[in-house]
């Protein structure tokens, strides 16, 4: 990831925004650690870099959809907890592709804007 942002200022003239850093690595973290946690393994992983967005992509082995999980209002969270991860995803992605290929397994893509 580092290096694709590094890249993104000569592909797009100048240094992305550090909103745009800091969401790209949050959501990258995000969407391998649901693939290790509940996808499966990680079976693919790309960043693509394009004038004014960063294209990050990561396949699972799961075909399960992702999904915000219910949370009981007075539950307290400990070690294992979670539910964030998604609809973070989710709110800072400018678009999300989701792929259920023919031989298995799920691929996300999710594209964000580096400025």
């Amino acid at each position: 990831m580092a290096e694709a942002l590094a890249g993104a200022a000569a592909a797009t003239g100048g240094p992305p925004s550090a909103t745009a850093v800091g969401d790209a690595l949050l959501v990258t973290s995000e969407l391998v650690t649901n693939a290790l946690r509940h996808g499966g393994g990680l079976t693919g992983f790309r960043v693509e870099v394009d004038r004014d967005a960063l294209a990050v992509t990561v396949a699972d082995a799961s075909r399960e959809l992702p999904h915000v999980r219910r949370r009981r209002a007075q539950r307290v969270s400990g070690p294992g907890e979670g539910g964030f991860g998604w609809p973070l995803v989710r709110l800072l992605a400018r678009g999300i592709r989701l792929t259920l290929p023919p031989g298995g397994g799920k691929i996300i893509e999710v594209r964000l804007p580096l400025h």
